[in-house]
């Protein structure tokens, strides 16, 4: 006989069905449309948020999230925010999946994150990260130091 708890997954199991994670290898057509994942979407839901992120890549929040963090920016002085805010919500604009799974990301965000054939979403507890497979090869081949001084900072 089949419990409740044997129809959980993992993640719900291990108090994870909320967060973000995982590293997924897609590829982008020349229209700039991409699968999303749909262990991401489960989270994420099938419309959300794709913006300008940090590091050469782009940020993909929930719909409340990006909104959260709207409010959050409004109420911090103009001369704090203003640089964050203009690209952070300069460059927002809402996907939503298609019947396939797909997002179609604007030509102006695929320059900004230089994505073109092969890219790599990832799963950042909170939001997504949409990546260049060449720039996220290069990011984590040049990270083992940083990574190790965050951790002890973080003393985890």
């Amino acid at each position: 006989m089949e419990t409740a708890e044997d129809e959980l997954s993992l993640e719900a199991m291990l108090g994870l069905d909320d967060t973000l994670m995982g590293t997924f290898y897609l590829t982008m057509d020349a229209k700039g449309r991409m699968s999303f994942p749909s262990k991401l979407r489960e989270v994420i839901g099938d419309r959300f948020i794709v913006t300008k992120g940090l590091d050469g890549c782009l940020y993909v929040y929930s719909c409340t999230e990006f909104r959260e963090m709207t409010r959050r920016l409004k109420t911090k002085p103009m001369a704090e925010a203003r640089l964050f805010s203009r690209s952070f919500v300069g460059y927002a604009t809402v996907a939503e999946t298609d019947k396939n799974g797909r997002i179609l990301i604007p030509q102006a965000l695929r320059e900004c994150a230089g994505l073109s054939k092969d890219v790599v979403v990832v799963g950042v507890i909170d939001r997504c990260e949409i990546w260049s497979k060449e720039k996220w090869e290069l990011y984590n081949s040049d990270n083992e130091d940083r990574l190790a001084a965050t951790l002890e900072g973080l003393q985890l």
